[in-house]
């Protein structure tokens, strides 16, 4: 029996060593991070950024894999079922981790099924509207809207898309109605605003930049609670008239649930440093988000807080994905 005991012992204690070394020395090979989204959108270009200051500070590639499908659902299903060893990470954004389940029933939770580990980025989108619309201020769409109630559009990539749930918060909180129209994907709408088929569309900063500097596209407010350094002079929502109107796209970083402890902490450390490399931040800001590191259990509670907010417009509008 003693020497039962004994091996036992010893089995254990060898066992922590080995793990205390092999999360020292992570990690020691690869890491895979996985993107729910095609190549060359926003979280794809956020995450490659990531990626490269993540590789510099492991001194190991980071492979970016992208896995797009059902609104980002599928790549963080994926996710949820990698080994948990911390060799697949996932940059999440609020599409999937938030709004998804709200809207239909999803493959995966990210309570149970993730670790999170550090918010990374927000960002708001931009009302926009095409530069022969008649609308120079957020105030002169609420006071259409009201002369004509149901008169006036606004596109969005589909529904529970941020867009989507940022003209209904309009129109809640502004006390207005109109027509949602969605699209099969954000290109599609903003082109149909700058061709006049539809009235407007709150769309993310980076995608319609562009537009916006060469004419094509008017913007008369943004969904942060403040300015943009990148739209200096494009008033808040609240600014216009709406005071606690704030919506915001948001980046998480998760690892697959049952991940050792310290291989998180790893992660957690890496995170910080890379976050707050001016480098990446300044690249950040080009993509018009602010980036930011923070715990898990902020990460945690910024999502519970989005989520009640999100749940709520979803519930009131009855809004569903067919």
């Amino acid at each position: 029996m003693y020497r039962r005991i004994t091996t036992s012992m010893v089995a254990a204690v060898l066992f922590a060593l080995w793990a205390n070394v092999a999360a020292a020395a992570f990690p020691d090979r690869p890491v895979h991070l996985v993107v729910t989204f095609p190549p060359g959108g926003a979280s794809d270009l956020m995450a490659r950024i990531l990626g490269q200051r993540l590789a510099e500070i492991w001194k190991q590639p980071v492979i970016i894999d992208n896995k797009p499908g059902a609104a980002g659902s599928l790549g963080t299903e994926y996710a949820a079922r990698q080994p948990a060893d911390g060799y697949t990470f996932m940059m999440g954004n609020m599409g999937p981790t938030l709004v998804n389940p709200l809207l239909s029933k999803v493959p995966y939770n990210m309570d149970r099924d993730f670790i999170p580990v550090s918010l990374v980025a927000t960002g708001p989108v931009v009302l926009v509207v095409n530069p022969k619309s008649p609308f120079k201020t957020l105030q002169d769409v609420i006071r259409a809207a009201k002369a004509k109630p149901g008169a006036l559009n606004f596109g969005s990539g589909g529904a529970g898309t941020l867009a989507h749930l940022s003209g209904e918060m309009l129109d809640e909180a502004a006390g207005i109605k109109m027509q949602h129209v969605p699209y099969k994907g954000g290109v599609a709408a903003v082109n149909d605003v700058m061709g006049g088929q539809i009235d407007m569309i709150f769309a993310d900063t980076q995608a319609v930049m562009q537009y916006i500097k060469a004419g094509r596209l008017r913007p008369l407010a943004i969904t942060s609670e403040q300015r943009s350094p990148q739209l200096p002079d494009v008033p808040t929502v609240a600014e216009s008239g709406l005071p606690g109107m704030v919506a915001l796209n948001s980046w998480g970083v998760y690892l697959p649930a049952r991940t050792p402890a310290d291989v998180v902490e790893a992660y957690r450390q890496a995170m910080a440093k890379a976050m707050s490399e001016p480098g990446l931040v300044k690249l950040y800001n080009e993509l018009g988000v602010d980036a930011m590191h923070t715990s898990g259990a902020e990460l945690v509670r910024f999502n519970r807080a989005e989520t009640d907010k999100y749940e709520k417009i979803i519930k009131d509008k009855g809004i569903r994905v067919d």
